[in-house]
């Protein structure tokens, strides 16, 4: 009797496994997963070199990019190119923001004759602002009109993208009240 119910007990627990498993219960779900999907948090390996306040979400752009000393070069040519309350003003945007290395990659004479010329500033400047707030997973293939007035392209997948095919995404996703900020490796150009 004791052998009967242990033989019973064996074939139930064997038909309770193998059914599951014949109507695919157990495998892995059949549809197509995104293979890197975008971020959602803050993101990028240039982010733990960004020393920051607690906080930038409730900050305007400005407010919010002076808080990390690395884009303190930028913040001074925004305020230099009387930017400011124009970025400021502005309800949703996206700034693509150059850190302290990609200053320092452009030449002392480039850098003095651009800070020379308030037009020009402007143009570089708002070169690097998109009209519109852009999330991680529209960085891949992304093509975006610039409040200068000429396009700009991100590429790339996970958290490894590109601006323009050459500026690092370097740390993303950061949040101020009116703006996302991408922080870059690289002072980007208008096309001439």
């Amino acid at each position: 009797m004791r052998f009967t119910r242990m033989r019973t007990a064996n074939a139930t627990a064997a038909v309770a496994v193998a059914i599951p498993l014949a109507l695919g219960g157990l495998s892995s779900p059949s549809h197509p997963q995104d293979a890197s999907p975008s971020p959602s948090g803050t993101f990028g390996s240039g982010c733990s070199a960004l020393a920051q306040k607690a906080d930038t979400a409730k900050d305007k752009v400005v407010e919010a990019a002076s808080a990390y000393p690395q884009l303190s070069q930028l913040v001074s040519a925004v305020v230099r190119a009387k930017l400011s309350d124009t970025l400021d003003g502005k309800p949703a945007i996206t700034v693509f923001a150059p850190n302290q290395q990609a200053f320092q990659n452009v030449t002392a004479s480039q850098l003095s004759t651009l800070l020379a010329n308030e037009g020009q500033l402007k143009k570089v400047l708002t070169y690097h602002v998109v009209d519109k707030q852009i999330t991680p997973d529209q960085l891949s293939k992304g093509s975006f009109t610039t409040v200068e007035g000429s396009k700009l392209t991100t590429s790339g997948s996970g958290t490894d993208f590109k601006v323009n095919g050459k500026a690092n995404i370097v740390c993303g996703n950061i949040k101020a009240a009116n703006a996302t900020i991408y922080v870059v490796d690289a002072v980007l150009q208008p096309p001439s």
